[in-house]
């Protein structure tokens, strides 16, 4: 059994990105197939109901879930005023990438393939980090995404990705349509009708769990079968 636990229940980490360190809530079921790392989105944290309930339905599936604070406290603080860190999607990317290099070694989920789950502008700091490690990240979904802040890295990203629109969510649509079409890896693009930014209509959310795991079971499974072939 791993130090999560048979369920794969959470259990807090610290992660080191530079000079600082990173809150984190690790779960690693049984016979992992692999594992995802959520990137919050504006405002948000790893305390995300939406995002914590997708982990949850992950983890049942079988995949390993890191949901992770991309910004210190001392940070968040500063971004609850000036909103500006939560736009930097270069920063976020980083930060998602010392979490990637944390998971890489990490003995519980060494050698997991991985994925990135994105919400907001989160998403566009997963599909920038997806971009520099081609590597090791093999999915991507994104939630309500800003994908198209990802810019000049998009046509770079070799992960398969998903992306998932609320069909109310009428502006995020066509920035989602823009940033597929520069995409040049596997993409599919799932609007969920009458859904919201925030997926709060009832069943939606677990319209983007099914999705999501699909996505990931589909590539990461994929990606351990070829590792273990």
């Amino acid at each position: 059994m791993n130090a999560s636990g048979q369920a794969g229940e959470l259990r807090p980490v610290r992660i080191p990105a530079g000079r600082v360190t990173l809150d984190g809530d690790l779960g690693v079921p049984e016979r992992a197939q692999g594992i995802v790392l959520f990137a919050h989105g504006s405002g948000s944290s790893r305390f995300s109901p939406r995002n914590r309930f997708v982990a949850q339905e992950l983890r049942k599936a079988g995949l390993a879930t890191l949901l992770l604070d991309l910004l210190t406290p001392e940070e968040e603080t500063i971004d609850l005023r000036t909103a500006h860190l939560r736009f930097d999607i270069e920063f976020l990317a980083e930060r998602l990438i010392a979490a990637t290099e944390w998971v890489v070694q990490h003995p519980d989920t060494r050698g997991l393939p991985i994925g990135y789950f994105g919400a907001s502008t989160g998403a566009a700091a997963a599909l920038v980090a997806a971009a520099r490690r081609p590597d090791v990240v093999r999915a991507v979904v994104s939630r309500g995404g800003r994908p198209d802040l990802a810019g000049a890295a998009l046509p770079y990203v070799q992960a398969p990705t998903l992306l998932i629109v609320g069909g109310a969510d009428v502006p995020v649509i066509a920035l989602n349509r823009e940033a597929m079409r520069q995409l040049r890896a596997d993409k599919e693009l799932i609007i969920i009708p009458g859904a919201g930014h925030l997926f709060e209509e009832p069943g939606a959310l677990e319209e983007v769990a099914r999705a999501a795991t699909g996505w990931f079971q589909r590539y990461l499974g994929e990606a351990r079968r070829a590792a273990a072939a």
